[in-house]
Formats: structure tokens, sequence, C-alpha cells
């Protein structure tokens, strides 16, 4: 599969981008977007997995930066799990379990073909701490082995102003639960 796009579908994806960056910066305090831009541009592939993320509604903005290692953290923003990623089983185990009634994908291998990673709790509490999200639709996150080895897995969502961790069967899916996911640039 070729992990790149058109130029100019480069410069749209940007430029909208630069614009949520710029509406937002309660999200990336004294980050400064030129720099964020250069390093998009000299990475086709991790502009190739934020379109997919655009194009499935997730609207990422950076909302971390490690001084360190250099590294912006762009995660999904959307104000609902994103709509291009919804009823989807966990994993591949789960989906290959249904009998009936399979979804067309599982969240793991989603994630895994767009190049991001599933939120973990941590990174889904860091976000709501930036805004309010998921106040009507859920989120599938990282779930721990030990607890998808005995057939669960978990989502979060936000409500009563507060941020709620649940548990389900990795084999269900919900037409108001998806995923957020990260990427590293």
């Amino acid at each position: 599969m070729n992990k790149q796009i058109t130029d100019e579908a480069t410069y749209q994806l940007v430029k909208v981008l630069k614009t949520r960056f710029e509406g937002n910066m309660n999200r990336h305090v004294d980050l400064i977007w030129n720099k964020i831009e250069k390093k998009l541009i000299e990475n086709p592939g991790k502009l190739w997995s934020l379109y997919e993320m655009e194009q499935t509604g997730g609207e990422p903005d950076v909302v971390a930066y490690n001084a360190s290692t250099d590294v912006y953290t762009f995660t999904d923003c959307a104000a609902e799990s994103p709509k291009g990623r919804r009823s989807q089983c966990y994993d591949r185990q789960a989906l290959d379990g249904r009998k009936e009634n399979k979804p067309a994908n599982s969240v793991l291998d989603m994630a895994h073909k767009m190049g991001i990673e599933l939120l973990n709790e941590e990174e889904y509490r860091h976000l709501q701490t930036l805004g309010e999200f998921d106040l009507k639709t859920s989120s599938w996150v990282k779930t721990p082995d030990g607890i998808r080895k005995l057939g669960g897995a978990i989502f979060c969502d936000r409500r009563y102003n507060a941020v709620f961790m649940y548990h389900n069967g990795a084999e269900s899916y919900y037409a108001a639960r998806g995923f957020r996911g990260a990427l590293n640039v």
C-alpha cells in the first residue's frame, strides 16, 4: 500500500491542521506551528496517517510535545468518537470469534492499518483535561493483557462531568463506540 498523499492533499491537510492548531492553543501552550509543519513535511508517512485520521473524522491535533526527543503527539480531538471508526470489535481474535453479525473490521486492525496507536486509559484521561470529549459516544482504549485474556476489553467516555472507564466483551460493537488514536511525529 502506498502510504503517501498527493501534493494537493498535503497542502489541504496541513492547512486544516494549522487552523485547528491555532484555534485550540490550550491543547499545546508554547508550541510553534512552523516547527511542527516542518516535521510533518519531512515525514510523508506520518502525513498519510494524519490524513487517515482526518478522513475518518478524528480531527487530529497536537496534544503533547517531548522536548528531549523532539516528538509531537497528535491525538484525535473530535468532540465525539470518530464516525468512520465506529461499530467494530476490539481486535482480530474477537472479530474471528463472532459467529454472526460480524462488523467489517476490528479496532486494533484499523489502527494498525492507519499507522496509529490506540489511546490507553491514561492518554484518554489526559485528553479529557484538554476539553470535553465523548459526551454522547464512547471510545475503546488499549486493554491490559490480563483483561483481554479473559475475553474483555475496556472503553471510556465522559458523563456527568467525569471520565468513566467500563468493560465489555471484546467481541461487542456499538454504533456509538469507536476509538481514538495517537500519532508521534
